[in-house]
């Protein structure tokens, strides 16, 4: 089976649902694979995996491991890798310099950088560069400090042209896909309507042409999620449980029980009497 190209997800506008999801490890990544068509490796694995307060501090080093580790465990998914804060804004040159390593050392299917209009010359000139492109607009968390907090996007009407002219940027900039995060829900539709590329909605509208969460938050393992994550399963509760019933039985020492440990073989005694 071939792995699925940003190529791929943009012809999936306005078709079948995109399902996506964030990946960071390699037992993720294999557990989800076969059910999505996108894994972002996303920068909040600083907050999910290493408890940083936002995705700041996250690098580019830590970038690349995790993403050689998904794309290593996955085979269908097409996978894009977050740019972390800093790695891009300064020039297109040096946007185009990490974002080639990033391709180059993860074999990743390509990259997403936050940003609208600003950000026109970086992504035009990444996919001139052979580089593909998701764009990301609405709520940023790489702005969090500048922007004041993690606020909803286009809540009051006479902020929508923004938000529209950004997204209208990012497809003309050559983008394939773009993220809406953190948007009132008639813009994201809105925003849906006017592109030819897909919309990945997250905390944004049902009509995007497809949805992505943070997977440990849908799974339950993070201790606050935001109002728009659905906790399909609470697996945080279930891991203590499991951690818990461990616990009890290495002090009972149950465990390891005969099915657990390592048996000497059978001794064979030979016709002179002798051990085998």
């Amino acid at each position: 089976m071939l792995r699925k190209s940003a190529n791929d997800i943009k012809s999936l506008k306005r078709k079948n649902p995109i399902v996506c999801l964030t990946a960071y490890t390699a037992p993720i990544a294999r557990a989800i694979d076969e059910q999505v068509d996108l894994m972002l490796v996303g920068d909040s694995l600083g907050m999910v995996l290493y408890d940083y307060e936002n995705t700041l501090q996250v690098t580019l080093e830590q970038m690349i491991k995790h993403a050689k580790s998904v794309v290593g465990a996955s085979n269908k998914s097409c996978v894009i890798v977050d740019m972390p804060f800093g790695t891009y804004e300064e020039s297109v040159e040096k946007a185009f310099m990490n974002a080639a390593r990033v391709m180059k050392e993860t074999n990743c299917n390509g990259v997403k950088l936050e940003g609208g209009q600003k950000m026109y010359k970086t992504i035009e000139h990444l996919t001139k560069s052979s580089i593909p492109v998701m764009g990301h607009i609405g709520l940023q968390p790489q702005s969090v400090l500048i922007d004041g907090g993690y606020k909803v996007r286009g809540k009051v009407k006479s902020e929508w042209q923004k938000y529209i002219d950004d997204a209208i940027a990012v497809e003309e900039a050559g983008a394939f896909s773009v993220v809406l995060e953190g948007m009132a829900e008639p813009l994201a539709a809105e925003i849906t309507s006017i592109l030819n590329i897909p919309t990945i909605g997250i905390g944004a509208s049902p009509n995007c042409d497809g949805q992505i969460l943070v997977t440990e938050d849908m799974l339950g393992l993070t201790n606050v999620a935001p109002k728009f994550v659905k906790k399909y399963v609470d697996l945080d509760n279930t891991i203590k449980k499991a951690v818990s019933k461990y616990a009890e039985e290495v002090k009972d020492r149950t465990f390891p029980s005969s099915d657990h440990i390592y048996h000497m073989r059978p001794q064979i005694v030979s016709n002179n009497g002798k051990d085998q």
